[in-house]
């Protein structure tokens, strides 16, 4: 953290909503050292409360209100359709500053897909898990 600035420098990229500019699968380089503010372009990882996964997006529009000085933050996924206001909290229109983890300062291809694999093998798994768990009896580990 005292390199970068963030608990995770590099993190994995798990969907194709960033295509083309990042794929499934890459891993990217996390840091939190600048002093400079957010702006309209740069890809930033933010996670929202209640979030499973910190989101990797660009940043779309950054305002200002003039009253409070609030600095308000709109993200989008370059291969996506609509911006990311559905993703965040019940009620949330703009992320804040603080809901940004970090910035990303660059990546490498592919290196990501055995953490996505599995991922992805865990969700399918406790989703096969889940369908049987109807018919089957509750288990209680006692030690």
């Amino acid at each position: 953290m005292l390199v970068t600035g963030v608990e995770s420098p590099a993190m994995v990229v798990i969907s194709g909503s960033m295509e083309p500019a990042l794929k499934k699968g890459d891993m990217v380089f996390v840091h939190n050292m600048s002093n400079e503010p957010i702006r309209e372009g740069e890809i930033v990882i933010f996670r929202v409360p209640g979030g499973e996964h910190a989101i990797v997006h660009r940043v779309i529009k950054v305002r200002e209100l003039r009253d409070t000085g609030e600095i308000q933050i709109l993200t989008k996924g370059d291969n996506n359709s609509v911006d990311d206001r559905f993703l965040y909290a019940d009620g949330q229109l703009w992320l804040q500053p603080q809901d940004i983890i970090g910035r990303v300062a660059g990546h490498l291809p592919y290196v990501g897909w055995p953490n996505v694999f599995i991922i992805e093998t865990f969700k399918e798994t406790v989703a096969q898990w889940q369908n049987r768990r109807s018919t089957a009896p509750e288990v209680v580990w006692v030690m």
